[in-house]
């Protein structure tokens, strides 16, 4: 019975943000470990399936490196890096599209149907969603996003369906594929969406300050500052570098947080303690209704 009234509880102080959310459009970032892991896959599906029961319209992209690497191990194609980074050649887009248009979209798209939702997994090709250039000519098919085509996003949720999206785009030229970075791919279909929230699922706390402590709220010009100093450095800068690039195209906020805290999600949509940090500009565009 403790629990029981403790559950009541928790659903009823979370009114206020179901309220708050109703209809907003949230992309989600998904990947790092949870991705290996089915316990983590299926308690990441189950919230995605609360949220669009709840009136949300979530549009999940993922990542799929670990995933990547073991196949072109499987299959003997070494990888050349540039800079640190892995040079994508033809016979590595080939791959890297078989992995993340196949195995891993249709994993997710599984556990999402499983958990009781309706899910359809696509990929950046798909009517053109995402449309590439190279980013780097010495990274080969690595693409940079320069044309966003979201309505098919749109018909899926306004169906009540979520979209799971694969980070393979086209290219401007005929039969040309680009590998795009999971969370560039997210932040260009948040910021075409003008959606409410980008969450973006890390295998770290936040952003931390320089005395290391997680900021739950930061502005872009923080951001900005903070990597001038070398506060934020590493992996971390690419993932801020998108949060303010969607936030310039319209997303009206971006929160980096923890994909290993248990219903990060629902922490961070549904509750105020949240779970990350926070990078916004604007006040929130979805206020909790009052009635009068």
């Amino acid at each position: 019975m403790t629990d029981a009234k403790t559950t009541a509880k928790m659903l009823s102080e979370a009114l206020p943000y179901l309220q708050r959310f109703e209809g907003a459009v949230v992309v989600v970032k998904f990947g790092g470990n949870a991705m290996g892991d089915d316990a983590a896959m299926a308690e990441f599906a189950r919230d995605v399936v609360l949220m669009r029961q709840v009136g949300v319209n979530p549009v999940v992209v993922h990542g799929g490196g670990p995933m990547i690497n073991e196949m072109l191990n499987k299959l003997g194609i070494k990888s050349e890096f540039v800079r640190g980074k892995r040079v994508t050649d033809k016979a590595t887009v080939e791959v890297v599209e078989m992995i993340l248009s196949g195995l891993v979209n249709k994993r997710i798209v599984q556990a999402i149907m499983d958990a009781g939702g309706r899910a359809v997994g696509i990929s950046g090709k798909d009517d053109d969603l995402m449309v590439c250039v190279a980013d780097d000519p010495e990274l080969g098919f690595v693409g940079r996003p320069v044309e966003m085509n979201v309505q098919v996003l749109r018909d899926l949720y306004n169906a009540g369906i979520i979209p799971v999206v694969a980070p393979v785009a086209t290219g401007m030229a005929d039969n040309e594929t680009f590998n795009v970075n999971g969370d560039t791919a997210a932040g260009a279909i948040a910021g075409a969406l003008q959606a409410d929230r980008l969450l973006l699922l890390t295998d770290v706390p936040g952003v931390k300050n320089a005395a290391g402590e997680v900021m739950t709220q930061i502005t872009p010009d923080e951001i900005r500052q903070m990597t001038a100093d070398g506060v934020i450095s590493g992996g971390m800068i690419p993932k801020t570098e998108t949060a303010l690039m969607a936030i310039e195209a319209g997303t009206r906020a971006v929160t980096i947080l923890d994909g290993r805290i248990p219903n990060a999600c629902l922490l961070e949509l549904f509750t105020d303690h949240g779970a990350g940090s926070q990078i916004r500009s604007t006040v929130p565009r979805v206020t909790p209704r009052v009635k009068r």
